[in-house]
């Protein structure tokens, strides 16, 4: 029995030493072993043998890179403004022997080492400055922290500031002064928009009203071509129809002079036709009273005397001029052919049928419609009118029959 008892506290004791001299790592930690309780060696990711009772693992460090979130702390300004800073610091423990040597918790250290830091670099800067100037803040922080943190075995990778949080009082006048600004901003944009609204519209107008004064320009000048031509071809019109009256005339003259030489009219003849040209004479609106003077026939014997001969007889009588006078002599009217000439100018028909052809073109979106005076009315169908006979027959048929008086009987 006792033998058993003491083969059990052996193999218990077997076990107990096996279980010390053995430590298993994982990979990405290291296990700071000291021996005596001095450090005597890192190890990592493998099976690692100890010597019992002598050896023991100080402490395990993570090797990987760590994200170590602060709470926000309070920072004051340049310019006297309590800010709420949010921060995030990443680093790496590249030395577990410093890391567990050189400070007791490195952790707590990077985040006061922070905060400090933090402090200073904000203290320099101004609201607007610290708002917009993260890169530099964080730059400045990373230089500090890696450089401070070295000696314990740590490398800091990247510091970010995750909020930075002014006092209310100062958000709300910020935010009055971004909706200013906005503002601002809106109405120069709205006034910019409207000034080159006016100018374009300027610009249109002036466009317009030169194209106007052009198409001003250019119907007044073929208006006062066309007058000009107009009054041109009326002259000519006048002109040639002047000399045709004129023309007339002497004809006329010539034929009555003609016809009263062939006539050998007498004194009597003459006296006559005076007589009934002067009822003519006095019919004239300004012709009140017409005298007649009382020596009327000495008159007409000296008329006669001047356009007769007076015979045996004593009577006057028209004797022609048997002396042989020269013909008159017509002026050639070769020089004046052209003022007859009834063909149109090639020039003014090309323009006419120009402006017709402009006249006849369709305006794009416009249909004509007649009015309502001018547009054709529908057809009425009369019924047939009945067979009656031409007696009953009235006058405004509507058919259109003739009236006929009733028969007597």
């Amino acid at each position: 029995m006792v033998a058993l008892i003491v083969a059990a506290v052996l193999v218990l004791l077997v076990v107990v030493v096996v279980f010390k001299s053995i430590a298993l790592v994982p990979q990405a930690e290291a296990a700071v072993i000291e021996r005596l309780g001095r450090y005597s060696r890192t190890v990592s990711g493998q099976l690692t043998f100890l010597v019992p009772f002598a050896d023991r693992v100080r402490a395990k460090v993570d090797l990987r890179e760590r994200v170590v979130s602060f709470p926000p702390q309070p920072v004051i300004t340049q310019d006297n403004l309590t800010l709420q800073i949010d921060s995030v610091v990443y680093f790496q423990v590249t030395s577990p022997q410093a890391a567990v040597y050189e400070i007791s918790n490195y952790i707590a250290a990077v985040e006061q080492l922070t905060v400090t830091t933090l402090r200073n670099v904000v203290g320099g800067m101004t609201l607007e400055e610290t708002l917009t100037s993260r890169d530099q803040i964080n730059n400045q922080l990373r230089g500090v922290l890696d450089e401070a943190t070295g000696r314990w075995g740590l490398r800091v990778a990247r510091v970010e500031l995750k909020s930075i949080d002014p006092p209310p009082s100062i958000q709300e006048s910020m935010e009055k002064q971004m909706k200013a600004d906005r503002e601002k901003r809106a109405m120069i944009l709205t006034a910019e928009g409207t000034r080159e609204s006016q100018i374009k519209t300027a610009e249109g107008a002036k466009q317009a009203q030169i194209l106007s004064a052009e198409g001003a320009k250019q119907s007044a000048i073929l208006s006062a071509e066309g007058e000009r031509q107009s009054r041109i071809l009326r002259a000519q019109g006048e002109r040639a129809a002047s000399y045709l009256q004129a023309q007339g005339q002497a004809k006329a003259i010539e034929k009555v002079f003609a016809a009263i030489k062939n006539g050998k009219p007498t004194p009597e003849l003459l006296a006559y036709q005076y007589m009934q040209t002067l009822p003519m004479v006095a019919k004239g609106d300004a012709n009140k009273v017409w005298l007649v003077p009382s020596d009327f026939g000495k008159a007409l014997e000296g008329f006669a005397q001047n356009f007769a001969t007076k015979g045996e007889d004593g009577v006057f009588r028209y004797e022609p001029n048997t002396e042989d006078t020269p013909p008159v002599k017509i002026e050639d009217d070769s020089d004046v052919a052209d003022w007859f000439e009834t063909a149109s100018d090639p020039k003014i028909e090309q323009a006419v049928r120009a402006a017709e052809a402009t006249a006849r073109q369709p305006v794009e979106g416009f249909e004509p419609t007649l009015p309502k005076n001018l547009a054709p009315k529908p057809e009425r169908n009369l019924p047939e009118p009945p067979p009656v006979g031409p007696a009953q027959s009235q006058p405004g048929d509507p058919y259109g029959r003739p009236w006929q008086p009733p028969q007597q009987s």
